[in-house]
Protein backbone atom coordinates (compact mmCIF):
# COMPACT_ATOMS: atom_id res chain seq x y z
CA UNK A 1 0.00 0.00 0.00
CA UNK A 2 1.12 3.55 -0.67
CA UNK A 3 2.64 5.03 2.51
CA UNK A 4 1.47 8.58 1.68
CA UNK A 5 -2.19 7.62 1.71
CA UNK A 6 -2.19 6.07 5.18
CA UNK A 7 -3.18 7.82 8.36
CA UNK A 8 -1.02 6.75 11.27
CA UNK A 9 -2.26 7.29 14.78
CA UNK A 10 0.20 6.74 17.61
CA UNK A 11 -1.06 6.05 21.08
CA UNK A 12 1.06 5.55 24.13
CA UNK A 13 -0.43 3.37 26.83
CA UNK A 14 0.99 2.03 30.07
CA UNK A 15 1.31 -1.66 30.60
CA UNK A 16 -0.78 -2.72 33.56
CA UNK A 17 1.77 -5.26 34.79
CA UNK A 18 5.02 -3.36 34.37
CA UNK A 19 3.79 0.25 34.36
CA UNK A 20 6.15 0.98 31.49
CA UNK A 21 4.81 2.98 28.54
CA UNK A 22 4.13 1.00 25.39
CA UNK A 23 3.59 2.50 21.96
CA UNK A 24 0.81 1.22 19.78
CA UNK A 25 0.56 2.14 16.12
CA UNK A 26 -2.84 2.07 14.45
CA UNK A 27 -3.00 2.20 10.66
CA UNK A 28 -6.20 3.58 9.15
CA UNK A 29 -6.77 2.48 5.61
CA UNK A 30 -8.42 4.74 3.00
CA UNK A 31 -11.35 2.32 2.74
CA UNK A 32 -12.29 2.80 6.37
CA UNK A 33 -11.96 6.56 5.91
CA UNK A 34 -14.56 6.41 3.10
CA UNK A 35 -16.80 4.29 5.31
CA UNK A 36 -16.56 6.97 8.01
CA UNK A 37 -17.45 9.64 5.45
CA UNK A 38 -20.43 7.60 4.27
CA UNK A 39 -21.65 7.32 7.85
CA UNK A 40 -21.19 11.03 8.47
CA UNK A 41 -23.18 12.12 5.41
CA UNK A 42 -26.62 11.08 6.80
CA UNK A 43 -25.74 12.64 10.14
CA UNK A 44 -24.81 15.87 8.37
CA UNK A 45 -28.06 15.81 6.37
CA UNK A 46 -30.13 15.35 9.54
CA UNK A 47 -28.27 18.20 11.25
CA UNK A 48 -28.86 20.51 8.29
CA UNK A 49 -32.59 19.67 8.21
CA UNK A 50 -32.91 20.29 11.96
CA UNK A 51 -30.96 23.53 11.62
CA UNK A 52 -33.26 24.76 8.87
CA UNK A 53 -36.32 23.77 10.94
CA UNK A 54 -35.16 25.64 14.06
CA UNK A 55 -34.04 28.66 12.03
CA UNK A 56 -37.46 28.78 10.37
CA UNK A 57 -39.22 28.54 13.74
CA UNK A 58 -37.04 31.35 15.12
CA UNK A 59 -37.69 33.48 12.04
CA UNK A 60 -41.45 32.93 12.40
CA UNK A 61 -41.36 34.00 16.06
CA UNK A 62 -39.34 37.06 15.11
CA UNK A 63 -41.85 37.95 12.38
CA UNK A 64 -44.79 37.62 14.80
CA UNK A 65 -43.04 39.81 17.37
CA UNK A 66 -42.15 42.40 14.74
CA UNK A 67 -45.75 42.45 13.49
CA UNK A 68 -47.05 42.91 17.04
CA UNK A 69 -44.68 45.77 17.78
CA UNK A 70 -45.39 47.50 14.47
CA UNK A 71 -49.16 47.15 15.04
CA UNK A 72 -48.78 48.69 18.51
CA UNK A 73 -46.76 51.62 17.14
CA UNK A 74 -49.32 52.16 14.36
CA UNK A 75 -52.15 52.17 16.92
CA UNK A 76 -50.37 54.74 19.13
CA UNK A 77 -49.57 57.00 16.16
CA UNK A 78 -53.22 56.78 15.05
CA UNK A 79 -54.44 57.78 18.52
CA UNK A 80 -51.99 60.69 18.66
CA UNK A 81 -53.04 61.88 15.19
CA UNK A 82 -56.73 61.76 16.16
CA UNK A 83 -56.04 63.66 19.39
CA UNK A 84 -54.09 66.33 17.48
CA UNK A 85 -56.89 66.69 14.89
CA UNK A 86 -59.46 67.08 17.68
CA UNK A 87 -57.48 69.99 19.18
CA UNK A 88 -57.18 71.76 15.85
CA UNK A 89 -60.89 71.52 15.05
CA UNK A 90 -63.41 74.41 15.07
CA UNK A 91 -64.38 75.82 18.41
CA UNK A 92 -67.89 76.93 19.28
CA UNK A 93 -68.37 79.38 22.12
CA UNK A 94 -71.40 78.62 24.22
CA UNK A 95 -72.95 81.70 25.80
CA UNK A 96 -73.37 81.82 29.53
CA UNK A 97 -76.67 80.57 30.75
CA UNK A 98 -78.91 82.92 32.68
CA UNK A 99 -80.02 81.86 36.14
CA UNK A 100 -83.78 82.17 36.30
CA UNK A 101 -84.52 81.22 39.86
CA UNK A 102 -82.42 80.44 42.87
CA UNK A 103 -83.67 78.46 45.88
CA UNK A 104 -82.09 78.45 49.28
CA UNK A 105 -84.70 76.63 51.34
CA UNK A 106 -84.49 72.91 51.70
CA UNK A 107 -87.26 70.61 50.53
CA UNK A 108 -89.39 69.13 53.33
CA UNK A 109 -88.16 65.81 54.70
CA UNK A 110 -90.55 63.03 55.54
Amino acid sequence: MDEDRKIVIRRIIRNEKTGMPEEEIVHVSPGSRWAAYLLLIPVLIVMVVLGVFFFTAFLALFAVAAAGISFRLWWLRRKLRKAREAEEGEYVVIEDAEIVEERTDKPPTK
